[in-house]
């Protein structure tokens, strides 16, 4: 029967074992020697076994004392994130965050706020859901995330409140191995619909019916943006790709930035969405402007865009 045992006497057994004796134990806890002893005993009696080996003047903890004290620390420690988040829900800190995020944010700024936000909020837990196109708004109108980072689609402008938090700057781009990285730009559409265009679909049925930014009638379909990424550099088509995605292999010689004759920029606004008439907790808000503070410095463009940026298909 536990009902005698208490978190009191959990945490003196805890520091009996960490500090190597009842003394130290008193020392460490600021009470005197006779009350941590007393503690001890009451424990094992309420366990119904002995924790300690009483043979020689430091105590040592028997078989069942070391399990115990495993239990022990799992205990103090579930009672400790159960009083961090009662005391977060009382100062209107939300107890958990679940954010829904288009593949086309920054990752590394996504990352790095969260580093510092675990920092801050160590007893929030996260649970992050990464789509693609339609996908993190579905997970929003299931109520499976509280929280998006997407480009809000026409369809659902009366369903959600949002923010804008930042402009993804996209370009087209080619393998350099690709036949088409060899043809002198600027290019116009009787050349790149002789080749096939790399376009994302849809795994949920919000996109339905837009299909802006498809130019060549040959073009594969993906549903994963890094795989796409990955098609594209092994040169089985040319695609628009977010900037951020590609800097890296466009200065390495990866891939080549495509100069179109359309001059027609584009970028993806994505905002910070929630259901209506739910506004973001202190932690969810704490977030969105760190991630605000950070992103822009990864967006800028790779160049004066002269592309017409892929949507949906």
């Amino acid at each position: 029967m536990l009902d005698p045992v208490t978190l009191d006497q959990m945490r003196i057994l805890i520091a009996v074992a960490e500090t190597g004796s009842f003394s130290a134990a008193a020392r460490r806890l600021g009470r005197v020697q006779s009350a941590i002893s007393q503690s001890i005993q009451a424990l094992e009696t309420g366990l119904g076994t002995p924790l300690f080996l009483r043979e020689g003047k430091i105590p040592q903890l028997n078989d069942a004392g070391r399990v115990i004290l495993e239990d022990a620390r799992r205990l103090i420690q579930g009672a400790e994130t159960l009083k961090a988040r009662a005391e977060s829900i009382a100062t209107e800190v939300e107890p958990e965050l679940t954010l829904a995020v288009d593949a086309i944010f920054p990752n590394d700024v996504l990352m790095a706020s969260l580093k510092t936000f675990v920092e801050i909020h160590p007893w929030i837990p996260v649970t992050l859901f990464t789509e693609g196109l339609g996908g993190a708004e579905q997970r929003l109108r299931d109520g499976v995330a509280k929280l998006g980072l997407f480009v809000p689609l026409p369809t659902g402008a009366e369903d959600f409140d949002s923010e804008f938090l930042v402009s993804i700057p996209t370009v087209p781009v080619v393998s350099t191995d690709h036949p088409l990285a060899a043809v002198k730009g600027p290019l116009g559409r009787d050349v790149l619909e002789q080749h096939i265009q790399l376009v994302l679909t849809d795994r949920t049925p919000l996109t339905a019916g837009l299909t802006g930014g498809i130019i060549s009638p040959r073009n594969w379909r993906f549903a994963d943006l890094n795989t796409r990424l990955d098609y594209l550099l092994g040169g089985f088509g040319w695609c628009f790709m977010p900037v951020h995605l590609v800097r890296d292999e466009i200065a390495g010689g990866k891939l080549k930035a495509l100069e179109l004759r359309e001059q027609v920029g584009r970028t993806f606004p994505v905002h910070v969405v929630q259901q209506r008439g739910r506004s973001p907790g202190k932690a969810a808000r704490w977030l969105i402007e760190d991630m605000r503070s950070r992103v822009k410095l990864c967006t800028k463009p790779l160049a004066p865009i002269t592309a017409e940026a892929e949507f949906v298909d």
